[in-house]
């Protein structure tokens, strides 16, 4: 039963091979076999590979199954269809396009098994990934943020500074009343005179100013800083935003980028074994002697191509020897009085028809 099946995936005639020897069926049935697991290969491998794309099993089991008997029904037209002759050259030139054909199925193939063999270093490189890309986005967006913040900044130190010149100047107010009064600066003279008075009045109207700037100055800063505030929270609102973008800079592309910064040797054997498990079916068949069968399926196709041969030989005969015939048989006919005469009283008969016809018409239109 399991050989019976092997031998109709192999694309052989298992009529033919009934009749061949125990050898001959066991090799049909080993090129059936490599071609029936190479489409289980490719069903695993695709389905796993199209699992990463949609993230759904059922989409990624469905279009597997699709793809492996694509490959399963492609590799058994090949197999049955390369005919074994004297000459390997024109073997493997009539299986080249699968050759081919493989090449690219094992690299599409090979990758994502790649990817998930290689699953932890391709992960260690995404987080780098993702790292330099929040600090990157953190930077990007800072743009944005940083010149306000930076001028509200400057109009805080701005606003501090004019307190400071403001109590600068009412100290020295202070110390020049203090010094009038120690009779050390001004009139020289200890007391507090008149000077003192007016030197008292000034420091005493800046210490005024003082205050109220103070306290102007204060309200100013305390909404400067609340804008900053409200600036810092906006701008961490929008980094925050932006990172499940950035945490879920996981997909296939990103995995095959980060997959090709790995050293290339262990993939490149990966693809090795994936482009002999796809060819192994062409290789099988290539490798595989000329044997009983392909003798009797010679024999049979070549027996059927020169009975067809001679079908259309007979045909081609018996139409020269009628188109003969017939030349010879009209060309007497030609001479024969009876039939001129025949022929030239129907003519006359035919002339007269339209020219009666003719007249009809004529008459009715005037």
């Amino acid at each position: 039963m399991l050989q019976q099946f092997f031998i109709r995936c192999s694309g052989a005639d298992s009529k033919i091979l009934e009749t061949c020897s125990e050898g001959e069926q066991n090799k049909f049935t080993g090129i059936g076999a490599t071609v029936f697991f190479t489409a289980i290969m490719a069903f695993i491998a695709s389905s796993y590979a199209l699992f990463t794309v949609f993230d759904n099993i059922y989409y990624a089991i469905f279009f597997g199954l699709v793809w492996g008997l694509l490959i399963f029904n492609l590799d058994r037209f090949i197999v049955s269809t390369i005919k074994k002759r004297n000459s390997f050259k024109s073997e493997f030139l009539q299986a080249s396009p699968r050759i081919i054909l493989a090449i690219i199925i094992a690299i599409v193939i090979s990758t994502p098994l790649e990817m998930k063999l290689f699953e932890k270093e391709i992960n260690q490189v995404l987080l780098e990934q993702k790292n330099d890309m929040t600090l990157a986005n953190k930077q990007q967006v800072a743009l944005q943020y940083t010149p306000a913040i930076e001028k509200l900044n400057q109009d805080i130190a701005t606003l501090k500074s004019e307190i400071t010149i403001k109590e600068n100047e009412t100290n020295a107010l202070y110390d020049t009343y203090i010094l009038e009064a120690e009779g050390k600066a001004g009139t020289m003279l200890l007391g507090k005179g008149p000077v003192y008075e007016e030197k008292r009045e000034k420091h005493d109207a800046a210490l005024k100013d003082l205050s109220i700037l103070k306290e102007s100055n204060t309200n100013k800063i305390a909404l400067l800083e609340s804008e900053i505030t409200s600036l810092n929270i906006e701008y961490a609102e929008v980094v925050k935003g932006s990172q499940p973008t950035i945490d879920g800079f996981d997909g296939l592309m990103s995995r095959v980028n980060a997959l090709d910064k790995l050293p290339w040797i262990p993939s490149f054997f990966i693809f090795l074994l994936f482009l002999a498990i796809e060819t192994s079916p062409i290789i099988a068949k290539l490798l595989a002697p000329k044997g009983e069968y392909d003798l009797k399926l010679d024999d049979e196709e070549s027996t059927i191509a020169n009975w067809i041969s001679q079908k259309v030989a007979q045909r081609e005969k018996i139409l020269s020897t009628d188109t003969t015939l017939n030349d010879k048989i009209y060309s007497e006919l030609s001479e024969e009085e009876v039939v001129y005469a025949y022929k030239k009283q129907k003519t006359i008969a035919l002339m007269q028809k339209q020219a009666d016809a003719f007249y009809d018409i004529q008459v009715k239109s005037l």
